[in-house]
């Protein structure tokens, strides 16, 4: 059995969905739980692309122990240099060079000849090998390159110090059949080949980012890039939870193995979706929640007689369980804080205390507290660091069939001072919003509004996400309460804040740019 390194750039690539903006606690929950998975590499930004990107990095980088973690840099010194600061207190810190190799990206995007091409990339991996132990060098658009051209400059970076060599299709353009030839044409023609490992990053934009990831597998790529749930730029990247539940199906075809724990895979998969606000198909392989429902009669008959006859995938190796721990009114601390430690969170004592409170509010309202329950109050709670800017302190929402629906609200700013407003609108979660708006006095547009239960039954909590525009910049929130508007208010709030955040980092930027 061959091994694959997975390498995991939901932090990267993942983030750079439209809509999706993590804060650093997220990232570092994240990050834990990619940790738990067992993923071989963390990518977990950019570090010169902003003050925020590099202190998540870092973060990151000195938190995990048992990840290498690595930053994705251009091939320009600076870049590389920043990596260095935000990765040097890693365990293993290792650094993700890249430069465009394709005719189109060369001659419209660089401005470069291709000896300037290489020449630049060589320099940049030989620059990067004095200070990090291993160097990952990719080829952009790879799959749209000159095959001798890149067989070429591979060969010089192999030369340079590049201990990785990374072939993305980085447009999601080719096929399975023709993504593997690529692998063994340079297998072929690279004489210094065996001395790196391959690795295949694959966009899904014409359907087909883990075929091709297979494919690459087959044709001798020993790493795989990809995120989880299969999120990312346009159309997203390889789901790594399909590569892996693959290779552990089909071991007798692949004849290779992963070292990811996969009965952690719904949990990350969760835990994903619940903080970047993107929803998981009820279809999507693995993780969806029809991935193991059997609707026909005849299905459901086989499954019953033996369960192989329509399952080859067991729900239980993928971590979807049927039998969650409940709590509830009278449960204590200690079995709070235990249930919490076992779902992998980590919490300080006054977190504990603080979400215990909120527990037994919720329990005397809710009979039973199921696990999801409990990641929707921790999410709520402990990820919500926008509090600089508003706080909900009351809402009120008037509504009949036979009169005008009529929000009140009441605010609290970043200095404290209260802030009413009233409105109305066509239903109840507009005139919430037109008074949410007319609060904080700013143009905001409404792009997507989300909701969804936590579990099961009428006393579920409710779950919001939104996503918002305002000056031309998009930002996504999120909120959980037992009652739907009060959720809907949250989300709304959330992402507001998020969004003067960013502002906040930005103008800090410019301010340093503008001082150097």
């Amino acid at each position: 059995m061959r091994k694959i390194n997975i390498f995991d750039t939901t932090l990267r690539d993942g983030e750079q969905s439209a809509g999706v903006n993590l804060n650093l606690h997220e990232k570092l929950e994240i990050a834990r739980q990619l940790e738990r998975l067992g993923v071989d590499i963390i990518e977990a930004g950019f570090p010169a692309a902003s003050k925020g990107d590099f202190q998540s990095v870092k973060t990151i980088a000195e938190t995990i122990q048992r990840c290498s973690v690595t930053g994705l840099s251009r091939s320009v010194r600076a870049d590389i240099d920043a990596a260095w600061e935000a990765l040097k207190g890693g365990v293993e810190p290792r650094l993700h060079l890249f430069i465009a190799t394709s005719p189109i990206h060369m001659k419209y995007k660089l401005r470069m000849t291709p000896e300037q091409v290489i020449e630049t990339a060589v320099e940049a991996v030989r620059y990067a090998k004095k200070y990090f132990p291993i160097v990952q060098w990719s080829a952009e658009d790879a799959c749209r390159s000159d095959l001798p051209f890149l067989a070429k400059i591979i060969s010089e970076v192999i030369q340079a110090g590049a201990s990785v060599i990374n072939i993305p299709d980085t447009v999601g353009y080719i096929t399975p059949k023709e993504y593997g030839e690529i692998f063994t044409f340079l297998k072929q023609n690279i004489p210094n080949i065996e001395k790196v490992s391959l690795s295949a990053h694959c966009h899904d934009d014409l359907g087909m980012a883990v075929v091709n990831s297979l494919a690459a597998i087959e044709h001798g790529a020993t790493q795989i890039e990809g995120t989880i749930n299969g999120i990312g730029e346009r159309a997203g990247n390889a789901a790594l939870e399909e590569v892996a539940v693959a290779l552990y199906i089909r071991k007798d075809y692949y004849q290779a193995t992963t070292g990811l724990n996969l009965q952690e895979i719904k949990r990350t998969s969760n835990l994903v979706s619940k903080l970047t606000g993107m929803v998981v198909p009820p279809n999507k392989a693995i993780v969806g929640k029809n991935a193991f429902a059997h609707e026909s009669g005849i299905h459901q008959d086989g499954v019953l007689k033996e369960k192989t006859t329509y399952e080859i995938i067991s729900p239980e190796l993928v971590g979807v369980q049927s039998n969650s721990m409940v709590l509830g009114k009278h449960s204590g601390r200690h079995a709070f804080r235990t249930r919490i430690h076992e779902l992998g969170y980590s919490l300080s004592e006054e977190e504990v205390n603080r979400l215990f409170v909120r527990f037994k509010e919720l329990a005397d309202k809710k009979k039973d507290i199921t696990d999801d329950d409990l990641i929707a109050l921790i999410l709520d709670e402990k990820l919500d660091s926008y509090k600089d800017f508003y706080q909900l302190s009351s809402i009120q929402v008037q509504y009949g069939t036979n009169q005008i629906p009529t929000a009140v609200v009441v605010l609290k700013d970043g200095e404290g001072k209260e802030i009413q407003e009233a409105a109305t609108g066509a239903g109840s979660v507009e005139a919430l919003y037109n008074t949410l708006e007319k609060c904080i006095q700013l143009p905001v547009t409404l792009l997507d509004y989300r909701i969804e239960s936590v579990g099961s039954g009428r006393d579920a909590l409710a779950q919001v996400f939104v996503k918002i525009s305002l000056h031309g910049k998009e930002v996504s929130g999120r909120g959980t309460a037992q009652d739907v508007l009060e959720a809907s208010a949250k989300a709304y709030i959330n992402a507001v804040n998020r969004m003067f955040v960013i502002e906040k980092m930005r103008e800090e930027q410019a301010q340093v740019a503008a001082q150097s």
